[in-house]
């Protein structure tokens, strides 16, 4: 947790933006994986830990704008509660560590809702994730799930503060990068054939616990690179295979690092592997020099996938002017996502708000394949903190699908492409900071190039 003024300072600034009604935040709660006793890792609502600090389970809160009054409900611990877990601070003591001088028991929100709704107050709420959520709002205020009406002024007001990064929330990021950093350096140097996947990944992991905190997503590790999240872990490493890392770190405070390596088995990279992975890292680099306030981010998501169409042209998979390729959408064959995407407390940050207002300030999304994966398309400004992470893939299922309707074979080389299926895929991510001049990178470097992973081999 930050101090107490940063918390008092956020909710003032969101009283003056929203104006004014009732704004409901909705802390999550612990979730039983197979029984309630046996639960999942908790954690908590990042816009609740954005305001309120408190990284506690039953919680929620409401900041009365027209009554200026910020209030937090949920209740005491037990003696059953402390038996189990130890001493804690009270809830008295937890919420005024950051500001909020009023808790009431968690029973009374209901009434305290159908008070302010029989006031005529607006009530303001953001979009749900978890059913919890959806529950609440159908036993306070008679909701039916799937028919909520979340607020878009207390959306974008939050997206408006949020987006923006303070020093102090810079400093936790950079500390959750510089972990991820030594995630992806003890993958380079421990791969090797013979080992499982699951033997990096629990390496990777026993890293970001012991730097205190946690993983800020599952963690992506596996030899078919091609398969863009691909969560499973049961392959055996094998000469001759790429290991597509996608692994980041969460600070104790919940702050996100994410980064991508794909790391040879052997000690190098082959001939093919290593042509294909020099044009993502030049694309990576491109993309990274442009980085400035007042940018569209589309453009250089743009500009990243040209790189990719002209080395791949160089190579013979593609053919044709290279601008006229992206726009009609060729390059998505071996580059079917984004470029990148916001980070904060959220390793996708603010995801749940919604894209539309995130990454595209309200603007509308692209339709088409490849392009309408683009999370992030607004123009940059400082303060901004955000993932660039371009790779080449090359996806059986989508080259013959492609090659069967003759897609756009006006750019591309099918028969060198088809005789690519089996080579899997490769990205490389970093985080970058948006600042008055340009973008930093954050937390220390992670081996990029070929000749510098190599050298940890």
């Amino acid at each position: 947790m930050f101090s107490k003024e940063t918390y008092i300072e956020r909710c003032e600034q969101l009283k003056k933006t929203v104006g004014s009604g009732l704004l409901l935040f909705l802390g999550n709660d612990e979730c039983g994986a197979n029984y309630a006793d046996n639960g999942y890792r908790f954690r908590q609502d990042s816009t609740f830990l954005y305001y309120f600090g408190l990284p506690y389970a039953g919680l929620s809160a409401v900041i009365d704008i027209d009554g200026n009054r910020e209030i937090i409900f949920g209740n005491e611990l037990t003696i059953d509660d402390i038996v189990w877990m130890g001493v804690q601070p009270t809830l008295k003591e937890k919420s005024e560590s950051v500001g909020v001088a009023e808790i009431r028991p968690a029973s009374a929100i209901a009434g305290y809702l159908q008070e302010s709704a029989g006031k005529k107050q607006t009530l303001h709420y953001l979009p749900t994730y978890r059913a919890e959520h959806q529950l609440k709002l159908l036993a306070w205020l008679g909701v039916r799930p799937g028919k909520e009406t979340p607020s878009i002024p207390f959306i974008r007001a939050v997206v408006n503060q949020r987006s923006y990064k303070s020093s102090e929330e810079i400093a936790e990021i950079e500390r959750a990068c510089n972990t991820t950093a030594d995630m992806h350096i003890t993958a380079i140097r421990m791969i090797r054939p013979g080992l499982r996947e699951s033997d990096v990944v629990a390496a990777v992991t026993e890293v970001a616990l012991a730097a205190g905190g946690d993983l800020s997503f599952p963690v992506i590790g596996t030899v078919n690179g091609q398969m863009l999240h691909n969560h499973y872990h049961g392959n055996i490493i094998r000469e001759g295979d790429l290991f597509l890392m996608d692994a980041g770190a969460e600070t104790a405070a919940g702050y996100a690092g994410d980064a991508t390596s794909t790391i040879p088995a052997g000690n190098s990279y082959t001939p093919h592997q290593k042509e294909i992975y020099d044009i993502v890292v030049n694309s990576h680099r491109t993309a990274a020099a442009a980085l400035r306030p007042g940018i569209p981010f589309s453009e250089i998501y743009d500009l990243s996938a040209r790189i990719i169409v002209e080395g791949l042209k160089n190579l013979g998979f593609m053919r044709g002017d290279a601008e006229e390729a992206v726009q009609a959408g060729a390059h998505a064959l071996f580059y079917p996502h984004g470029l990148g995407h916001m980070m904060g407390l959220d390793v996708h940050d603010m995801e749940n708000l919604g894209e539309i207002w995130v990454g595209y300030d309200g603007q509308p999304k692209s339709t088409q394949f490849g392009r309408k994966s683009l999370r992030l398309a607004r123009k940059l400004e400082p303060g901004f903190v955000l993932t660039i992470e371009p790779g080449i893939y090359f996806i059986p299922e989508l080259i013959d699908r492609w090659r069967a309707e003759k897609h756009l074979e006006e750019f591309i080389n099918y028969e060198k492409v088809a005789t690519y299926k089996n080579f899997g895929g490769i990205r490389n991510e970093e985080d970058y900071l948006i600042t008055p001049d340009g973008g930093r990178r954050l937390g220390k470097a992670i081996p990029k190039t070929t000749e510098e992973i190599e050298a940890l081999r």
